[in-house]
């Protein structure tokens, strides 16, 4: 006679909670979408894991660049190395996780397949780990902003919170750092060697290449031209 009431209560409070955490989580991307995000979650960990380890010298670096003012080829470069079909996808490449997944069967390891869009929900709202909930959240995430912004804020963003550098994080940081330029006037080449480090950017040196690093930007650099330069992304809204 009782257990039917709770259930029902149960399962509105539930569905309460639902609606509640779809609404807030859905404000808050709409809100990024034209303010820039003063902080990230990886922003957030990476200093908390500073001040745990007793990383008293460290300091972290980023400041906000927006589109207008940042070197074409930076973007590209990102595109060109990390997400070749970012303009085109809905914020998931199915070939590639599919991919990944077969050369996984075949006995190699499992590598990532994650998009620039999937890498700036995890950066911008999660954490690093490879649970279950956090890649759920991640999906949920990553539709929401696909839902919700053009593709040249998603790269907007994601250009300005990815880690390029222990502790060094979006392209404003890394250009005045690494080359003591600012980012309008980043190179093909060295907006290429900054993707180049986004694999392992605190084992891997934009200012210091080692040969795999030079390698990579090489390759990512060829990749440029072939996919027409700027232009390949240029024209996303």
């Amino acid at each position: 006679m009782f257990r039917r009431p709770l259930l029902r209560r149960l399962l509105r409070w539930i569905a309460l909670a639902v609606l509640a955490w779809i609404a807030v989580t859905w404000f808050a991307v709409l809100v990024l979408r034209f303010v820039p995000p003063v902080t990230s979650a990886m922003m957030l960990e990476r200093r908390i894991g500073a001040w745990v380890h007793g990383e008293r010298d460290f300091h972290l670096r980023q400041h906000w660049v927006p589109w207008s003012q940042a070197s074409p080829w930076v973007p590209l470069a990102m595109v060109a190395g990390e997400d070749q079909k970012f303009p085109f996808h809905h914020g998931f490449d199915f070939d590639s996780i599919h991919q990944a997944i077969d050369a996984a069967d075949d006995g190699a390891r499992l590598r990532g397949a994650s998009t620039i869009s999937q890498q700036t929900a995890k950066n911008l709202f999660l954490w690093n780990g490879r649970s279950f909930v956090r890649k759920g959240l991640e999906a949920y995430f990553t539709v929401l902003l696909e839902l919700t912004w053009p593709k040249r804020r998603i790269l907007e963003v994601y250009m300005n919170i990815a880690e390029l550098g222990d502790g060094v994080y979006g392209v404003g940081a890394a250009s005045e750092i690494y080359f003591h330029v600012p980012p309008a006037r980043l190179t093909p080449a060295q907006a290429a060697r900054l993707a180049a480090v986004l694999p392992n950017p605190r084992r891997l040196h934009a200012d210091r290449p080692s040969a795999y690093v030079l390698r990579r930007a090489d390759w990512i650099e060829r990749q440029m031209r072939q996919l027409g330069g700027p232009s390949y992304i240029g024209d996303r809204r």
